[in-house]
């Protein structure tokens, strides 16, 4: 399943997500302690996630390729900016919601 989400406040610029990256940033756990507790999403945390990515590739013995899909689909896309890391996070949080209710109206059976 692909999602889009808008990358500028105009909404002349747009990012494709798949499912395998958000399983990606799930796997890694990319969105853990990124944003301070001001809860403020600024390029300098943009900044922190794609220093966050580097360091991952840097140490694997060998390259994951979905991790580096992700790196060069999304957080490097150039049209990544603050507001479309918001509306990543945003879509994320969305996605495992979804990924966990079937577990949960199971429990409730």
């Amino acid at each position: 399943m692909k999602y889009t989400i808008q990358a500028n406040t105009s909404g002349s610029r747009t990012i494709e997500i798949t499912e395998t990256h958000l399983e990606t940033i799930e796997k890694y756990a990319l969105l853990r302690n990124l944003i301070d507790s001001n809860g403020i999403i600024d390029e300098g945390v943009l900044d922190k996630l794609k220093l966050n990515c580097r360091s991952i590739l840097e140490t694997q013995d060998e390259v994951d390729k979905q991790l580096m899909d992700l790196c060069l689909d999304v957080i490097y896309n150039t049209n990544m900016k603050a507001l479309g890391l918001h509306n990543l996070i945003m879509l994320f949080i969305e996605w495992e919601g979804k990924k966990q209710q079937p577990i949960e109206s199971g429990e409730t059976e």
